[in-house]
């Protein structure tokens, strides 16, 4: 299974306005390191607040918005209502490395001591904003 990686919205806001990372429509790009992600809009659901069963298991999971428009969620900042049923959650994309990170490797300004995207991304996070 191909690695997936959740970028809250606010942290994305700061990585654009620093000029850490671009995004486009479908591609988010870590500038320091050349790897690129495939993206998609996705909330990441925290908890469900009415205290009702969560009859869809989502607290605790990311989620694309398609998938939960499906489901009939509406969605404003940081709340989510479907049904009866109300949740926080975290709004951002979540994405997937676009190629192998040995493919990465053959034509990137590669940090020496990164040997896999795990690596990449806890060394980008480290860095101070």
């Amino acid at each position: 299974m191909r690695n997936r990686v959740f970028f809250p919205q606010a942290a994305l806001d700061e990585w654009v306005a620093n000029d850490r990372v671009d995004l486009s429509a479908d591609e988010l790009l870590i500038r320091a390191e050349g790897r690129k992600f495939r993206v998609v809009e996705a909330v990441r659901v925290l908890r469900e607040v009415t205290d009702t069963n969560d009859p869809h298991d989502l607290v605790g999971t990311v989620k694309s918005k398609a998938y939960l428009a499906e489901l009939g969620a509406e969605i404003l900042e940081g709340s989510m209502i479907i049904g009866d049923n109300a949740y926080d959650i975290v709004p951002g994309f979540a994405g997937a490395p676009i190629g192998s990170f040995a493919e990465h490797l053959q034509g990137s300004p590669r940090t020496p001591s990164l040997n896999t995207d795990e690596e990449l991304l806890a060394a980008f996070l480290s860095q101070p904003m």
